[in-house]
Order: structure tokens, then sequence, then C-alpha cells
């Protein structure tokens, strides 16, 4: 009998010693750091606590549903897709596109809606193409999936042409990718689709075409939806989530609008109950106080203009950015310019991009304090590069 400590069994195993998939050898979790730091801009979340009338209706929700923890959830979630379905005919860029329950699914989170349809769509002899730099959990959730994964390839500025991308999603299988992946606004870079990159997309293929908006409150006006593709368009899928915009991702909600035979195709893989009854009645309750949550999204975009406004002075680049993000580029070193900033208690993103960290967009505190930090970085920077100038300031 191993022996038992308070650290747990004692055990040299390594992954290297377990039956693991031969496709998952090599690879390494998701994560991004969660750091006890004064200002964390890393993950995307929405800075602003939930409001209080908001707190006061999810915890009269809970309420009603803890003497029946005995039950199971409602296994479909009927009203909990109504009140999706609402929200979304509701938003300006859906321009009144007719979706009802049986367009929407929901789950815990996006990525738990992204691994169902994976698991739907994808699997083994299947393909997925996502296009470079994006969100780093579209290829994770493929492989896992046994789908098979194509890096697909950027223009200049990080742009996608229309005419390129349906070349690489025909090109990724006999009758195109099994699985397309757009992200619009795109994570890590915030910048939005044009509409003709995604039907070109849907037309070089004959699978499944998905658009994950997961920053789409965020857009700056006039910023289109694929939401307003759906009609005609069976193998369409877009893809939100309550974690950002709404200030849920303690919750862990996300959803998606498509034709009703994909949520069928859903049902087939979901497993029983997935989502329960709590999640599903502080959704609900929160969706009724959508008003109120979204009060934080003005704020938010205003200080992410704020940072890219504020970049030039600093000698640095950003993207413009439609979510609540920015895409900062022009350093020397990112990962140091990444651990000099941590020093200075402000946590942000190093997403691998030579020369370019991702900032949250946060609280105007917050907004004060990474700027200040980076100001203090970059002259930091440019006296270790030039030690001269600094005997000359002394």
């Amino acid at each position: 009998m191993n022996p038992v400590t308070p650290q747990g069994l004692v055990s040299d195993t390594t992954l290297d010693d377990l039956p693991l998939r031969d496709d998952l050898r090599g690879h390494t979790p998701y994560g991004a750091p969660q750091l006890d730091v004064a200002v964390r801009l890393n993950t995307n979340e929405n800075s602003h606590d939930v409001p209080p009338q908001v707190v006061d209706a999810v915890v009269a929700a809970l309420a009603e549903q803890v003497p029946h923890l005995n039950r199971y959830p409602d296994r479909e979630a009927d009203v909990l897709r109504d009140a999706l379905a609402a929200f979304l005919v509701a938003q300006p860029a859906s321009h009144g596109v007719p979706l009802t329950r049986g367009n929407v699914w929901a789950a815990n989170g996006s990525n738990e809606v992204l691994q169902q349809l994976l698991q739907a769509f994808g699997g083994p002899g299947r393909t997925a193409v996502g296009f470079t730099p994006s969100y780093s959990m579209h290829p994770i959730i493929t492989q896992t999936s046994g789908t098979a994964w194509v890096d697909g390839k950027r223009g200049d500025g990080f742009s996608l042409d229309p005419f390129a991308v349906a070349e690489q999603v025909a090109a990724a299988g006999d009758d195109g990718a099994d699985v397309v992946f757009l992200t619009s606004p795109n994570n890590p870079t915030g910048t939005a689709l044009p509409l003709d990159v995604v039907e070109a997309a849907y037309g070089a293929t004959r699978g499944v075409v998905i658009v994950d908006e997961a920053y789409a409150e965020f857009a700056r006006p006039g910023t289109p939806s694929a939401l307003t593709l759906l009609p005609g368009r069976p193998r369409l899928v877009v893809t939100r989530t309550m974690s950002k915009a709404f200030a849920f991702a303690g919750t862990r909600v996300g959803y998606l609008a498509a034709d009703p035979a994909v949520v069928d195709a859903l049902r087939l893989v979901r497993l029983p109950y997935h989502l329960s009854s709590l999640t599903q009645a502080a959704a609900t309750a929160a969706l009724g106080c959508a008003d109120q949550l979204l009060e934080t999204v003005e704020d938010t975009k205003a200080q992410r203009d704020r940072i890219v406004a504020a970049m030039p002075a600093l000698g640095l680049e950003a993207l413009p950015s439609d979510a609540n993000f920015v895409l900062v580029g022009g350093f020397d070193d990112a990962p140091a310019a990444w651990k000099a900033l941590l020093e200075r208690g402000v946590l942000v993103r190093d997403v691998g991009i030579p020369g370019h960290l991702r900032i949250t967009a946060g609280t105007a505190a917050e907004t004060d304090a990474v700027l200040a930090a980076l100001a203090e970085v970059v002259v930091a920077a440019e006296l270790a590069a030039h030690p001269e100038d600094a005997e000359e300031q002394q």
C-alpha cells in the first residue's frame, strides 16, 4: 500500500508512465497565470463587480432553486435559452434576425460549446482550420477531440482576405475543412472580421463554420455580427459568452446561435444535465438585468480607446480594437517587458507574438496603473539599451 502524507500519495509516476493517447503526448494544458497582484489585466475579465441590484436578483433566483437541488436540472435549459434568444434579437447588430430557443444552445462557458461542436462535427479523420494568431483554445479543443488541426495564415496586420481564407479552407479537406474557426473580434488582436470573409469560408466547404464572437458587445458602432448571416446557412454557428461583457466569468455560461439542426446535433454529444440548476437560474436572472450589467461596457470601451491613444507617446503601437483588450506592439523584448510590468504589480498577457503584449481594458484606475507602469518600463528599457544616456542624466 502506498504511504499517504499530508501532501498526498507519494509517487514518481509521470505522464510518460501512463497509457496516455499518443496525440496528447508533448502537449501542455491551457493556463494563464493566476497571480495575486494589484492589477490583473491578463485574462480579459470584466474588472467591474456585478452591480448590487443584479446580485440581489441572482441571489433570489438561486434561493428558489436550493430547496430543489435533490432534482436534476432542466436538461434542455428552456427558460435560459428563451432568455438568451430574446437578448440576441434585441441587439442592434443582429438586425432583428428571428431567433428562438430552437436556435440557441447553452453550456458551461463557450469552451464547452466549442468542445461539443468538435465532438459532433470533428473527430478522427476530420480536419479543422483556424487562422493564427487567434484564440489559443481552438487548436487545443480540436486536438483533444481527435480532430486534425490546420494552422491557417493571416496577411499583413493580422488581416484576413476572403479569397485567401476560401483557398485555405478548401485545401483543408476533400470537401473543405470539416470545421472552420473564425473569430470576431479576434483574440488576441482585437480586430473585427468583415462578413465577406465569413461568406467566403462558408462557400469553400461543406463543413461547419464557427464564428467566435466572445467579445461582440465591445465592438465599435457599425461593426457587423455574423448573426445576420444565419438565415439560409444551416452550417454556420455563432458562439457567444456571458463571461466578458456580462461580468459573469465565474458562472461559466456560453452559448451559440445556429440552425435548429445544429442544436439537435449537440444533443447527441452533450452530457446529461450538463448545466446545473444554479447555473441556469443565475444566468437567467442576469439576463433579466442585462441593461444594468452592460452599463460597464461603455466604460470599458473608453478605457480600451484610452490605452490605444496613449501608445504612440510611449513609442509603442496598438491595433484599433473592437474587444475589451488591446494588442500592443513595439517591445524589443516582450517577455522582459511582461516581467518588468509584473514587478510593478501589473499582470498582462504575453501571447507569444514577438514584440507584443495583450492588455485587458479594466477600470479607469487600472488604466492609470498600466499606463504609468508602461512608461517606467519603456524608459528603463531605453536606458538599459543606451547606458550613456543614464550617465548624462546623472
